[in-house]
């Protein structure tokens, strides 16, 4: 696509952000020298919510507290910092 001017882009800015949702890179100039690339946000690539918390209830498997502290103990214990 050809470059386009800030003055162009400040106008037609809604109809550009479209273009760019649909999966095209723009690439905006002032005085006929590019300063900016409008592109689409790359979709995460990480673990989906339900592996995150199946790692969590994994990491505490088999895991106690330490002799003589309780829960309430650590809670309190955490708070002072």
């Amino acid at each position: 696509m050809a470059p386009i001017a800030s003055r162009e882009a400040k106008t037609h800015f809604p109809a550009l952000l479209k273009r760019v949702q649909e999966g095209e890179h723009i690439t905006i100039t002032k005085h006929g020298v590019p300063v900016a690339v409008l592109s689409p946000v790359e979709a995460k690539k990480g673990k989906s919510r339900e592996d995150a918390i199946e790692a969590m209830r994994a990491f505490g498997r088999g895991r106690t507290l330490p002799e003589g502290m309780t829960f309430k103990d650590m809670i309190d214990e955490g708070r002072r910092y």
